[in-house]
């Protein structure tokens, strides 16, 4: 009789959730993006609203491959022939499916090795960020914190999704209210209030409102939640607004139940970079970032 070939690469579902969450959790920073996603809805794609590609070559989980608005491949193992194998079968996939993502993003090793496959039939890239220190802290900030920031509530949508916007459009390059005219980025914004993922510092009265500072969960997950979206208002630098707004957020962030609060960040942002060193950040790693 003759012999069924299947593939080592298959899209997972949630019969495989239990192993992916515990290959993320051999890296639980790094991964926290794709624990954050399968923690809250599983592992079906119809409910992830996107794909897991797993690279399963001996039976066993043993690296995947998020593909959804992003890119994000998660090898746990480390760089070696196991994972340029996964890379080779995620980069073929990929290439079959075509470009449906933004951005290619995760740790730096696992991202830029997949962008070397894929850039002779993705590229040009708009922009190769290859380099974004991986922090985290695990103590009380070293900074004390700004009582002025708190959790955004939705009355404050009105000036907190313009700063979002610039917040964005000054890190990405490009405005997120393209296409739509920003609802799908508001909805967002108004999910992560509604969830007490965001953090202000407000200052005005009425019509002269305005966001000083703010920071964003972006992703959570036991034990670890990841900061993103940190952004003082040009109008305010200067002020030493950002290490104790940080402070309140990691303070904040630790009582909720997530000892270890991550991020990543640019490393030509050596202000910032500096700021969260102030705060107690360590790099724990390096991330990379693909943008299209």
């Amino acid at each position: 009789m003759r012999s069924v070939f299947r593939s080592p690469l298959r899209v997972l579902d949630d019969a495989d959730r239990a192993d992916v969450l515990a290959l993320c959790a051999q890296d639980p920073v790094a991964s926290i993006f794709v624990t954050s996603r399968v923690a809250a809805v599983g592992a079906d794609p119809a409910r992830l609203g996107g794909q897991l590609w797993g690279w399963c070559p001996s039976g066993r989980l043993e690296a995947l491959c998020w593909d959804g608005a992003n890119l994000v491949p998660v090898l746990p193992g480390g760089a070696g022939p196991a994972a340029e194998a996964a890379l080779d079968a995620f980069a073929t996939r990929a290439r079959r499916s075509g470009r449906r993502c933004s951005s290619l993003v995760g740790s730096a090793d696992a991202v830029m090795g997949l962008w070397s496959r894929l850039e002779s039939s993705w590229g040009p890239a708009r922009d190769v960020r290859p380099d974004q220190p991986l922090m985290a802290v695990r103590t009380p900030p070293l900074v004390a914190p700004d009582t002025a920031v708190r959790r955004a509530t939705p009355a404050d949508l009105d000036v907190l999704v313009p700063a979002c916007i610039a917040m964005f459009t000054e890190e990405v390059g490009y405005s997120p209210t393209a296409g739509d005219g920003g609802a799908t980025y508001r909805r967002r914004v108004e999910e992560l209030v509604s969830a007490g993922r965001s953090f202000v510092r407000i200052e005005g009265s009425g019509d002269d409102r305005q966001v000083v500072f703010k920071a964003e969960l972006g992703a959570v997950a036991p034990g670890v939640a990841q900061v993103q979206g940190v952004w003082v208002h040009p109008d305010h630098r200067g002020r030493g607004l950002a290490e104790p707004g940080m402070s309140a957020v990691v303070l904040a962030t630790q009582a909720a139940g997530y000892p270890v609060v991550s991020l990543y960040v640019n490393d030509f942002n050596t202000r910032a970079v500096r700021a969260y060193e102030a705060v107690g950040f360590e790099r724990v790693g390096t991330f990379a970032t693909v943008l299209f």
